[in-house]
Order: C-alpha cells, then structure tokens, then sequence
C-alpha cells in the first residue's frame, strides 16, 4: 500500500460519524462559524457573573451616553445598559429560537415519517395537510398567528413552531419512502414490528443527517423571525429584551441618527449569530452530504 493510499484507507474505515466530523473541520466558513458562535453563546448564558448590570437597571444619570468604560455599549434612552439588554436579548432570541426548533423538528419528523412508513390513505391525507400549509403565505400567517397567540416568549415560540415543520416533513418523507422498501424494514414489518418501533428503530437513526441540519438552520430562521415578530411589537414585549424589539425602541429617526449605538450593536449581533449559525449549518449539510464522501 502506498504513502498516499494509506491515509484515505483510514478515512474510509472510519466511522460515518468521524468522517462527518472531519469534513466539517476542513470546511472553514464552518469552523470560522463556529468561532463567532461558542463565544456568543458563552457570553449570553454567563453574563450574569461576570457583568455588573442587569437589563432593566436604570441609571438616570446615563441616559442616551454613548461607549465609557461604565457602560461598554453605552445605554439606552431611559439609561439602561445596552451591554446587559443586548446579552439578555441574546439570550431570549435563542431561547426562542432553539425551543421553536425542537418544537418544529418533532411536528416535521413524526409528519413525515407516519406518512412515510404508513399506508396511501394517511400518506395522502397528511401531505394534502403539509401542501395546505406550504401554500398559506408565510407572512400573513405568521401575522395571523402572531395576533391570536398574543404576545411574549411562550407565545413567540408555539407561532414560529407552528410556520417551520411543513418543509422537514416532507423531506423526512422522501427519505423514509425509500427506506420502507429496503429488506432489514421489511423484515421487520414481516416479525410484526409496531409502526413505533419502525420510527424510532429505522426511521430516526436514517433521518438524522437531515434532522440534524434543519435544526440548525431552523435556529437562525427562529432567530430571524423572533426578531421581525418583536420588531412589528407582535413577539417579545419591553420589558423583556430582545435584539428584536431593541430595535423596534431604536427605530425613531432621533435615535438613529444621535445615538447609532442603541441599534448597531443589536443589530450587528443579530447578523453576525445568524451568519455564524448559517455557515455551521452548512458545514453540517456537506459534512452529513453521502456524495462527499472521499473517491
């Protein structure tokens, strides 16, 4: 065996999960994501130890001062902190984000996969279902919704849950479609295996290459609709901070043009989590991609 053989012969024995690993790696919009992203995440979960103020904190004295060595970010018009408000609103924004993801990404999988591994009858009833919901205007309903659950975190959540699942359904159902018919399921069916059984022994461990990166695009499609419901005042309401109604309270044209810290610092937080959670999102999907793997 050659010098040059000798180390794909080493990748192709590794394990899916190790090759996964080392292809991400060798992606470096991934790796540059993911070194935006830990420190963000570090940051907004820890603030509490390690900064002096909180978001709701008001100092009369700061209102509207701009970056001191007191206030790093400067404060807002009512003289709270905008470093403590932006960590926080970090912090919201992705407990939003992450909490609709999971929500989603159960609705999209047990969708797509009961009409996957189930007969014609539910198959056709549940994707007329996920077609209806794909054709409904993303916006309005997502106005609609937002206007009927009210507003705040809980009901934030259950409206971008409810917008985000159609399109995994339907992927998990093209995977799964493919996977009833292989021998080791039909066996399977044929030693009376319960349709649960069939989901979380074969469907889930076959899917979750594609579970795997819509969850981590769904966190920064969350992140982005949590952002314009709070903007529009239909998501997280003040006082509870978030990048997106952070904002909405620098939107007047006083503010934007006297004091650009009040939307600059929410507003290139928000790109950058979003850039970075993109660009591991797509590392994951070449990573996890069957094609990639080496010739």
């Amino acid at each position: 065996m050659t010098a040059v053989s000798q180390p794909i012969a080493r990748a192709r024995s590794a394990g899916p999960i190790r090759r996964a690993i080392s292809r991400f790696m060798g992606n470096r919009a991934a790796v540059a994501g993911l070194a935006i992203l830990v420190p963000i995440l570090i940051a907004t979960v820890t603030y509490d130890f390690w900064w002096p103020y909180k978001p709701n904190d008001i100092d009369l004295l700061a209102m509207n001062k701009g970056p001191s060595p007191t206030h790093w970010l400067g404060s807002d018009g009512v003289g709270r902190d905008v470093m403590a408000r932006l960590l926080q609103g970090g912090r919201t924004s992705l407990l939003v984000a992450t909490v609709s993801m999971v929500i989603s990404t159960a609705i999209g999988f047990f969708v797509g996969a009961i009409a996957g591994f189930t007969g014609r009858l539910v198959d056709g009833v549940a994707m007329r279902f996920v077609d209806l919901a794909m054709t409904l205007p993303p916006v309005i309903f997502l106005l609609v919704l937002a206007s009927i659950a009210g507003t705040g975190v809980l009901p934030t959540i259950f409206v971008i849950s409810l917008l985000s699942w159609p399109v995994l359904s339907r992927m998990v159902r093209a995977r799964l479609l493919e996977l009833r018919e292989r021998d080791f399921v039909v066996a399977s069916r044929g030693m009376g295996a319960g349709l649960w059984h069939l989901l979380f022994r074969h469907g889930l461990p076959n899917t979750i290459d594609i579970l795997v990166v819509f969850a981590t695009l769904q966190v920064a499609n969350g992140i982005l609709l949590e952002a314009g419901l709070s903007f529009l005042g239909l998501g997280v309401t003040p006082p509870e901070a978030s990048w997106g109604n952070m904002l909405n309270s620098a939107r007047s044209t006083l503010v934007l043009e006297n004091y650009p810290w009040q939307w600059m610092f929410p507003g290139a937080a928000l790109i950058l989590t979003v850039l970075a959670i993109n660009f591991v999102g797509d590392g994951l999907r070449d990573a996890f991609d069957p094609r990639a793997e080496l010739n």
